[in-house]
């Protein structure tokens, strides 16, 4: 198999249970970089909790975040492109007052949350930089938003429903996200593609979630955890192992190690 770029998500992906990148991806991750390859994260998490990552396993090319509402630039860390999503603001918090939920709203000046929880924790620890604003998020002096995480503790589409009309919606087991219509880890692949001069029927993409169903169709080949979405794994050209059980590396093992033409 030919591959000049590969797009790999991170939770469920990339990362076990502990958020810990495992010596076997580690290393694969590695020797793949330097056969020549292309390797790029493509996550719904923020910058923040990217980079570390991104720093870890050495690489250089910029990182996709927020499900593409942003991509940064790997030395820097700039944000070289963005896409803010606009939602009426009073209705938004009318619709999701009326159910007990977390909010957690990312902007290019930081993360506002409803409340604390072990999420917003694990996310302070991962980077050492708190949300900007905890509480009430009427109360709350935010703007340039990226992307809306609302969780409720089970799928919601009988409230994610109502903003489908405004923005990119992702369900999840767990709640919903929006984003600006049109974007998704796609549409920044596609920018990503466009300045490193690479065809699509080159890039493998690998990942788990609704988040990642769209450039998984979209790749040259995609690559669907054993721990993924049923729907995403209905979409892949391939299924490889258990994120628990180094699945990302054994893929770049079994098929792109040594594999690459030049």
């Amino acid at each position: 198999m030919e591959a000049r770029a590969i797009f790999i998500d991170m939770d469920g992906t990339l990362l076990t249970n502990s958020n810990e990148i495992s010596e076997r991806n580690m290393e694969a991750v590695s020797r793949l970089a330097n056969q020549g390859v292309k390797v790029f994260l493509a996550t719904g998490r923020q910058y923040e909790i990217t980079a570390p990552y991104h720093a870890a396993l050495g690489l250089k090319t910029p990182m996709i975040c927020l499900n593409g509402a942003s991509i940064h630039d790997g030395i820097t860390g700039n944000a070289i492109h963005t896409r803010q999503i606009h939602l009426d603001e009073e209705h938004f918090h009318y619709v999701t007052a009326s159910v007990p939920c977390n909010i957690m709203i990312h902007t290019t000046d930081g993360l506002f949350c409803r409340q604390n929880s072990a999420e917003v924790a694990e996310w302070v620890k991962e980077s050492g930089i708190p949300p900007r604003y905890i509480g009430d998020l009427r109360k709350a002096e935010y703007q340039h938003v990226l992307k809306y995480s609302i969780r409720t503790g089970a799928q919601s589409p009988e409230l994610s429903r109502l903003f489908k009309d405004k923005g990119h919606v992702i369900d999840w087991e767990d709640g919903f996200e929006i984003v600006a219509p049109g974007v998704s880890k796609w549409s920044a692949i596609n920018k990503l593609l466009q300045a490193f001069r690479i065809n699509s029927r080159e890039t493998v993409a690998i990942g788990d979630g609704p988040n990642d169903l769209q450039m998984l169709q979209s790749a040259g080949t995609g690559v669907a955890m054993a721990n993924a979405h049923p729907e995403v794994k209905a979409a892949a050209d391939f299924i490889t192992t258990h994120h628990q059980r180094d699945g990302l590396a054994e893929f770049i093992e079994r098929y792109l190690i040594n594999s690459f033409a030049v």
